[in-house]
C-alpha cells in the first residue's frame, strides 16, 4: 500500500508533463499547418501577379518548415546543453552577422531596412537567431547570479550592456519590433530570475522612454504612431493598412467568408500574407476563428509556463521563460497591430505567418522547450537521475553523496 501511495503523486506529476510536452507540440503543430493554408489563401493572387506562379511563397513557406521541424525534432531528442558553454561565442558570432546586414554585399536592403543576408542561395534574418542567442546568453549569467540577482550590479552585468549592443545592431536595420521583442524577453527573464521590482520598474521606465525618444526622432516610426492613433485622418496613406486590416476583420462577421473567399487580399490590404494574415482569417473565418487562434497562442502559453515551472534546473527555467516570451511578446505585438490596439511594429505572427527564417527558427526553438518537458518527464519516471544527466552544470548546487566508509555528509 505504502509503495502504491508513492506512485501516485509521481504518475500524476508525469501526466502532467506530459500533457505539457504533447499540448505544446499539438498547438504548434495545428498553428504551423493552419499557416501553410493561410498563407497560400492569402497570397496565391500577389504570387501570380508579382512572380507569374500562385504557389510562390507556399513552396517556400513549405521547404522552411520542414527545415524548421527537422530541427524542432533534433533539438528535442538531444542534449543541446553544451551549447551554455559556447553562450558568449554564439554571442559574438551573431552580432557579427547582424553587423554583416548593413555591409553593401551582404545585407539586402527592402522597403527602406536591411534585414536580410544574402549568402547565394540562401537568404536569413539575423535578428532571428539573434533572439535566441540573447535568450542562451542571459539564461546562462543569471543561473550563476541567483542568489545575488538582488543587487543591482549583479542583475545588470553582463546581460543589459549584452542587450544593448544586439538592440542598436537591430535598430540600425532599423527594425524596432524585434528590438520590442528582445526587450520584453529580457525583462520577463529577469523577473522569473528574481531581480528587484524597483529595479525592474526603473528598467521599464527607462525602456519607455527610450521608445518614446526614437519614435519621435523618425519620421516613419511618428507617422506610423500618429495613424495609429487615428488612421482616417491620412486614409490614403498612413492609415491605409490599419484602415484595410479593419475592414478585412469586420467584414468576416461571426463566421466569415468562407477560406479562400477573401476580398481584401486581392491587393488591397498589404503584407496580407506576412504581417497581416491574421486580418485574412477573421476575414475569411469570422470572429470566432480568429478568437480560435488567439486562444490557440494562449494555451501554448499555458504548456511553455507549465513547463518552465517544472524545469528541472534554474538554467532550464531561464531558458523556457525566455523562449516562450519571445513566442508571447511577438504574438501579441502582431495581434494588437493587425487589430489596431497596438502601433505596427512589423513583426509576422509565430508559425502562421509567411517568413521563412522566422518559421524555422521559432520551431527550432520550440524544440528546446519539448526538451526541457521531456527530461522532466523523464526524471519524474525514473529513466534519469537530472543531477546525474547534467553532470552538475544545471544551475544548482550539486548535491554531495555519501562515500563508503565515511558516511555522510549534511546537506542544504
Amino acid at each position: 500500500m505504502a509503495k502504491r501511495a508513492a506512485k501516485q503523486p509521481a504518475r500524476r506529476a508525469t501526466a502532467e508533463t506530459g500533457g505539457s510536452y504533447y499540448l505544446l507540440l499539438g498547438i504548434v503543430v495545428a498553428l504551423s499547418l493552419f499557416g501553410v493554408v493561410m498563407v497560400f489563401s492569402a497570397s496565391h493572387a500577389t504570387a501570380l501577379a508579382d512572380y507569374g506562379d500562385s504557389f510562390y511563397f507556399i513552396k517556400k513557406q513549405l521547404v522552411w518548415m520542414i527545415f524548421g521541424f527537422v530541427g524542432m525534432f533534433i533539438l528535442a531528442r538531444t542534449d543541446w546543453r553544451f551549447v551554455r558553454r559556447y553562450a558568449v561565442i554564439l554571442y559574438v558570432i551573431t552580432a557579427g552577422l547582424l553587423a554583416m546586414v548593413l555591409v553593401t554585399g551582404y545585407g539586402i536592403a527592402a522597403n527602406g531596412a536591411s534585414r536580410w543576408i544574402d549568402l547565394g542561395p540562401v537568404r536569413f534574418q539575423p535578428s532571428e537567431i539573434a533572439k535566441f542567442a540573447l535568450i542562451l546568453f542571459a539564461a546562462t549569467y543569471l543561473a550563476k547570479k541567483r542568489e545575488s540577482i538582488g543587487e543591482w550590479r549583479e542583475m545588470a552585468m553582463p546581460v543589459l550592456p549584452a542587450f544593448g549592443v544586439m538592440a542598436i545592431l537591430i535598430m540600425l536595420q532599423p527594425d524596432l519590433g524585434t528590438t520590442l521583442i528582445a526587450a520584453g524577453v529580457i525583462f520577463i527573464m529577469l523577473l522569473v530570475a528574481g531581480a528587484r521590482w524597483r529595479h525592474l520598474l526603473a528598467l521599464g521606465g527607462s525602456a519607455v522612454a527610450a521608445v518614446a525618444v526614437l519614435i519621435a526622432t523618425e519620421g516613419y516610426r511618428l507617422t506610423r504612431f500618429t495613424s495609429f492613433l487615428n488612421p482616417w485622418k491620412d486614409p490614403q496613406n498612413s492609415g491605409f493598412q490599419i484602415i484595410q486590416s479593419l475592414i478585412a476583420l469586420g467584414s468576416g462577421h461571426w463566421v466569415g467568408v468562407g477560406l479562400g473567399m477573401s476580398k481584401q487580399k486581392f491587393f488591397y490590404l498589404p503584407a496580407a500574407h506576412t504581417d497581416f494574415i491574421l486580418a485574412i482569417i477573421g476575414e475569411e473565418f469570422g470572429l470566432l476563428g480568429t478568437m480560435a487562434v488567439v486562444v490557440a497562442f494562449g494555451v501554448l502559453a499555458y504548456a511553455g509556463v507549465k513547463i518552465a515551472l517544472r524545469a528541472t534546473t534554474h538554467f532550464d527555467r531561464l531558458i523556457a521563460t525566455g523562449i516562450t516570451a519571445m513566442i508571447m511578446v511577438q504574438a501579441i505585438l502582431n495581434m494588437g497591430a493587425v487589430s489596431g490596439i497596438l502601433p505596427i511594429t512589423g513583426v509576422p505572427l509565430p508559425f502562421v505567418s509567411y517568413g521563412g527564417t522566422s518559421l524555422s527558427f521559432t520551431l527550432a526553438a520550440v524544440g528546446v522547450l519539448l526538451n526541457i518537458a521531456s527530461h522532466e518527464r523523464k526524471s519524474n519516471e525514473g529513466i534519469i537521475d537530472a543531477s546525474d544527466y547534467f553532470r552538475g552544470r544545471n544551475g544548482r548546487t550539486p548535491v554531495p553523496r555519501a562515500r563508503s566508509g565515511r558516511g555522510t555528509r549534511a546537506t542544504s
